[in-house]
C-alpha cells in the first residue's frame, strides 16, 4: 500500500476516531474522501509542492461551518438532511493551503444561543461531547468537540468559532491553546451566525506555533514566523477585578505572571475594566438575539433546508420536541423571534452600551497604562455536566471584554489542578493577534521548561 505522511496522519486519527471517540463524542461526521485526498496531497509533496507550512496536516472543523457535502448543522436535526453545496470561505482557505478535513466536531447546538439553561456539549444530532481529563466534566461549549478531540489527539489542529467564551472556554477545560481573532479578521461567509458584531472563526490546537499556524492559512496573515521574537518591554495589564472566582484559576495566572516577567514583561497592576463587570446583561443579549434573528434568515436562503427563518426553526424544534428538548427549552430562540430589528431603539441603545463597555473601556485602559495587553484566569476548572439543571459557570469574565470590544483573545493552559487543566486568557487591541501569540508562546517555554506540556488525558471515569 503506497503511503505518505499525509495518509499516515489521517489514517491514525481516523484509527483514534473510532477507537477513542465513542467515549467523547468529539466528532459528528468524518470526511469519507478523506484518504484520497490526503493521497494527492502526498503526490504533491513528492513532486515538490508544499501549498503551505501545514500541508498535508489533517484538521477537523466545528459542524456549524460549511463544508460541501458534509454535514454542516449546526448539531441541529433542522439541518442534518440538507448538506451544503460549497465551502465556507475558511473551509476553501484550509483546503487551499493541503490541508485534509478530516470532519466536523459537535458543538453545543445553534452554538448555544438556543436557551439560557443549556447544557455545553450537547446537541440533538452529536449527543454529547465529554472532557478527556474526566468524563464526568463538561468540554464546555460551543466549541466542545474541536476543543476535545484535539485534547483527545484525534486531530492536530481543529477550527471552532466564539461569539463570547465559546473558543476560550473549551480550550481552557480542555487543556489546549485556542485563539478568537478580531472581528472581521477571519471571514464569516458560510458559518451560521449568531452575531455578526461578535461572531469569529478561530484556530485550535495543542501549541501556540501550531495555533499561529492555522491562524495564517485562516486569516492570510504571517504570525508564525514571529513567535520567537521575544516579550522582554511588553507591557502586561492585570485587571485583579475579573480574578477571584476559584483559586485554582488564580494560583495558575499568578504562575503564568511569574513566567512571562522571567521572560521579560513587564507587569501593570491595580488596574480594573467595571464598565465589563456593571454592564447590564441584557444589553449583550439584545444584540445577539436581534441580530441572530437578522442573520439566520440570511444564512439559511444559502441552504436547501426545510427551514429558512427563525420562526421555522423554533417550529421544527416543537414537532420535534423529544429529539430536539429533551433536556433544556428555547427561550432565547423565542426571544429572538419577538426582536424589532436593527432599527428598533432597544437595539440601537444596547449597542451603544456594548460599545462603550467593550471598545471603549477596554482601547481606554490598554492606552492611559501603554499596555500590549491583558491577562485574567479563563475559567475555573471543568465543572461537573449536569444535564437536568444545565450549565454552572465559574468564570470567563475576560472574553466578555474581548467579545463587546470585537477583540482578539488567546487562551493558553498553564497547568493542572487535581488532574484538570486551568489556563490564562491574554486578549488586547483589535488586530494585536501577534503580539498574543508572542506572548503565548513566552508563557508555553517557560511553563515547557518548569514542568513541561500538560499531561496528556487520561480519559478518568470521574474527577
Amino acid at each position: 500500500m503506497s503511503s505518505g505522511p499525509a495518509q499516515d496522519e489521517v489514517r491514525r486519527s481516523l484509527g483514534l476516531v473510532e477507537e477513542v471517540d465513542p467515549r467523547i463524542r468529539s466528532v459528528i461526521a468524518v470526511n469519507p474522501h478523506a484518504l484520497a485526498e490526503a493521497e494527492t496531497l502526498d503526490r504533491e509533496t513528492a513532486g515538490g509542492r508544499r501549498r503551505s507550512a501545514l500541508h498535508g496536516r489533517s484538521v477537523l472543523v466545528k459542524d456549524n461551518v460549511d463544508t460541501a457535502g458534509l454535514a454542516s448543522t449546526a448539531g441541529s436535526l433542522a439541518l442534518a438532511d440538507s448538506p451544503p453545496t460549497r465551502d465556507a470561505t475558511v473551509v476553501r482557505r484550509l483546503r487551499e493551503a493541503g490541508l485534509v478535513v478530516l470532519g466536523k466536531t459537535n458543538l453545543s447546538e445553534w452554538a448555544n444561543i438556543r436557551d439560557p439553561h443549556s447544557t455545553s456539549g450537547w446537541s440533538a444530532l452529536g449527543g454529547l461531547t465529554r472532557n478527556p481529563y474526566a468524563l464526568n466534566r463538561t468540554a464546555w461549549g460551543s466549541s466542545s468537540g474541536s476543543g476535545a478531540a484535539v485534547a483527545a489527539r484525534l486531530a492536530g489542529f481543529a477550527v471552532g468559532t466564539e461569539t463570547d467564551g465559546s473558543i476560550t472556554a473549551p480550550a481552557a477545560a480542555c487543556g489546549v491553546v485556542g485563539l478568537k481573532p478580531t472581528v472581521g479578521l477571519v471571514p464569516t461567509e458560510g458559518v451560521v451566525p449568531i452575531s455578526w458584531t461578535q461572531d469569529a472563526p478561530g484556530p485550535m490546537a495543542l501549541t501556540v506555533s501550531d495555533t499561529a499556524a492555522l491562524l495564517d492559512v485562516m486569516a492570510g496573515t504571517s504570525t508564525a514566523d514571529q513567535l520567537e521574537a521575544g516579550v522582554r518591554g511588553r507591557r502586561i495589564g492585570v485587571p485583579r477585578d475579573l480574578w477571584g472566582y476559584s483559586t485554582a484559576a488564580d494560583a495558575a495566572a499568578e504562575r503564568a505572571l511569574t513566567l512571562l516577567s522571567a521572560a521579560g514583561a513587564e507587569l501593570v497592576e491595580d488596574l480594573a475594566l467595571p464598565a465589563v463587570k456593571d454592564l447590564d446583561d441584557d444589553m449583550e443579549l439584545t444584540v445577539l438575539l436581534v441580530e441572530l434573528k437578522v442573520g439566520l434568515a440570511a444564512y439559511l436562503a444559502t441552504r436547501d433546508a426545510e427551514v429558512k427563518t427563525l420562526a421555522d426553526v423554533i417550529a421544527f424544534n416543537r414537532s420535534h420536541a423529544e429529539e430536539e428538548l429533551p433536556w433544556f427549552g428555547q427561550s432565547f430562540f423565542e426571544r429572538a423571534e419577538e426582536t424589532e430589528g436593527v432599527a428598533s431603539p432597544a437595539y440601537l441603545e444596547a449597542i451603544d452600551a456594548c460599545t462603550a463597555a467593550g471598545l471603549a473601556e477596554l482601547d481606554r485602559t490598554l492606552g492611559e497604562h501603554e499596555l500590549d495587553a491583558l491577562l485574567a484566569p479563563a475559567m475555573a476548572p471543568a465543572t461537573p455536566i449536569d444535564l437536568v439543571n444545565g450549565d454552572v459557570y465559574s468564570g470567563g469574565a475576560a472574553t466578555g471584554s474581548s467579545a463587546l470590544a470585537g477583540a482578539p483573545i488567546l487562551t493558553v493552559p498553564v497547568e493542572l489542578a487535581r488532574g484538570l487543566p486551568v489556563a490564562v486568557s491574554l486578549w488586547g487591541a483589535r488586530g494585536s493577534e501577534t503580539t498574543l501569540l508572542q506572548l503565548g508562546r513566552a508563557l508555553e517555554s517557560g511553563r515547557d521548561a518548569s514542568t513541561g506540556p500538560l499531561p496528556e488525558p487520561t480519559f478518568a471515569e470521574w474527577v
